[in-house]
This record gives C-alpha cells, sequence and structure tokens, in this order.
C-alpha cells in the first residue's frame, strides 16, 4: 500500500517536472528579449550622457544565460552570433544586425538605430513574456495531468 502511494508521488513529480522542463525555452525567450530590451534602453541612455567605450560600458551591464554569453563575445570584440534554439530565424537576424551596430558609427546615427528598434523590441518582450507566462502554466497543468493519468491506470 505505502509503495503504491510513494510510487504514485514519484510519477506525478516527474511528470509535472517534464511539464516544468518542457516550457524552458519560453522562460529563456522571455528573458533574453527582456535582456535585450534592458541592453537597449541603457545604450540609448549612454549614447546620450557619457558615451564609454563598449567595452567598458558591457563591464557595468551584468546579464545571464545565453544573452550574458553573446555580450561577453562583444566585449571581447569577437563576432556574435545568434545560436539560441528559442529563436525564429528573423528573430536571429535581426539580434545580429543590432549586435553588429553596438559601438558602429558616431553616436548620433547609433542612437537613431537603437530608437528604431526599441519599439519593436519592447513588443517582442511584451510577447514573449504573455506567451511565458501561458505555456508554462499549460505545460506545468499538462504534467500534472498526464502524472495524475498514470496514477489511475496504475491503481
Amino acid at each position: 500500500m505505502w509503495l503504491r502511494l510513494i510510487l504514485c508521488a514519484l510519477i506525478v513529480a516527474f511528470c509535472t517536472a517534464i511539464g516544468y522542463l518542457a516550457a524552458e525555452k519560453y522562460r529563456q525567450r522571455k528573458n533574453y528579449f527582456s535582456q535585450l530590451s534592458d541592453l537597449v534602453e541603457r545604450y540609448l541612455a549612454e549614447l546620450g550622457y557619457e558615451k564609454k567605450p563598449l567595452p567598458a560600458f558591457l563591464e557595468g551591464c551584468r546579464y545571464t544565460g545565453d544573452f550574458g554569453k553573446t555580450m561577453a563575445k562583444i566585449a571581447r570584440h569577437e563576432q556574435a552570433v545568434c545560436r539560441e534554439s528559442y529563436l525564429t530565424e528573423a528573430e536571429k537576424t535581426d539580434c545580429e544586425g543590432l549586435y553588429s551596430m553596438l559601438g558602429r558609427g558616431d553616436s548620433a546615427s547609433q542612437r537613431e538605430y537603437f530608437q528604431s528598434k526599441k519599439q519593436l523590441l519592447a513588443e517582442k518582450k511584451a510577447a514573449a513574456e504573455k506567451e511565458a507566462k501561458a505555456r508554462s502554466g499549460l505545460y506545468l497543468k499538462l504534467g500534472l495531468l498526464a502524472g495524475l493519468a498514470f496514477v489511475i491506470l496504475i491503481l
């Protein structure tokens, strides 16, 4: 009897964990666009005031995950290539274009370029947050329901 209850609890926990892991790409996408939007806003403020060199500016920024790795490459003057699986090909191209413009040209042209991208990034950030919230909850619930279905089949 106790063995069955423990097994059932483990099955439900395992399936719920699978649901949580399945939604990870949506959380990563949300974090990526959130950090990218933050970078653009901070860079626009930087262009308007201090105008530090790009590596000095990026040292003051603390980013995590795939975005942090990309920013570290840019700070080392390496070519930033988007290989994140959770981004579409068009988004990868847009991000690479944005990265290539960082620190290039005069401050007026950079400010104009990043100002034009700011609204687009805000929309992508909002859409990614909405999708992450919806999908995370959905996959978590589906995992829980699948676990409960397995438990019913076992009993």
